[in-house]
């Protein structure tokens, strides 16, 4: 048997595909918040805007470790990610975050007291906080990318969809908090609105040619499309991803521009859009068949 016309089989041993189970719900949301409060960091630090740079660093610095360890084994033994920096993802990650709140945090008071560090100091902790929070956005991506048995995810769109939805939700939540609490200018305002509305746009696009790239890989890849947009979590991906994560939000800030009630509605619209994503492209990943690469010409 092909397997073009294999099956989902579970834990059996039936010839078939089978869902990876190693990541789930825990380190999905643990994602989100990483990528969540870098983003909002770097959007914020773009604007000036300290309320939100605060909120980034403790998205990051707390939700993300916290969900993180309720993923793990033996959260004891955490601290060991960081011992192969050469050859993990992981471990990039882990370092990049431990670099990122402590700078972050210095940007912060950079920015709200001035510090006595000089001008050139003071540039040199902004360059490395910008840094560690790009590797703290993309890092999952990249390892998820390196898993070449699941096809959905071996692909290099994997870190540009977790830059662009970091970005993305970054810029919802400075918006959101700027919109409520005030300090940002109505010139910036409607800045931030054009930029969040750019990066709805280049969301779609990545999602598409994701998408794409699976379909007309491995059939494993094809499965797992097939599971988002058709069979199993079909409802959730297209009313959650793109009709709450991409087509609400535009239909908000296009229509209502900077009012309160369309920045709130594109917000939440944004982040749960963003967390079914993180969550469903978990859910949806299959191994390829163990006979599985037999020629494709003439078995579509």
């Amino acid at each position: 048997m092909s397997n073009t016309d294999a099956p989902l089989v579970g834990d059996s041993f039936k010839l078939g595909y089978r869902f990876q189970n190693f990541w789930d719900v825990p380190m999905a949301t643990a994602f989100f918040f990483g990528e969540l409060g870098a983003g909002t960091f770097l959007i914020s630090m773009y604007f000036d805007f300290i309320a939100g740079m605060i909120l980034g660093l403790i998205s990051t610095g707390v939700g993300k470790p916290f969900f993180h360890l309720t993923h793990m084994g033996v959260p004891a033994k955490s601290w060991r990610a960081v011992l192969r920096p050469d050859r993990s993802w992981i471990s990039r990650g882990l370092i990049s975050i431990m670099v990122f709140v402590p700078f972050g945090m210095l940007v912060v008071l950079d920015q709200a007291f001035g510090w006595s560090g000089g001008a050139f100091l003071g540039k040199l902790v902004m360059f490395v906080t910008v840094a560690a929070a790009l590797v703290v956005m993309t890092y999952q991506g990249f390892a998820m990318s390196h898993s070449s048995s699941i096809s959905l995810w071996n692909t290099g769109l994997m870190p540009v969809s977790s830059m662009a939805y970091a970005l993305l939700s970054g810029s919802a939540v400075t918006l959101l908090l700027a919109s409520v609490l005030g300090g940002l200018a109505d010139a910036d305002l409607v800045m931030l609105q054009k930029i969040f509305l750019g990066l709805l746009v280049v969301t779609l696009a990545i999602l598409l040619s994701l998408l794409h790239a699976a379909y007309h890989g491995t059939r494993g890849g094809q499965q797992s499309v097939t599971l988002l947009i058709k069979e199993s979590f079909s409802l959730p991906f297209h009313g959650l991803v793109f009709g709450a994560g991409i087509v609400l939000p535009l239909i908000a800030l296009w229509f209502g521009g900077t009012t309160l009630v369309a920045v709130v509605v594109a917000a939440i619209g944004v982040l749960i859009g963003f967390f079914s994503y993180r969550v469903l492209i978990f859910k949806a990943g299959v191994y390829e068949p163990q006979i599985s690469f037999a020629a494709r010409l003439g078995l579509r």
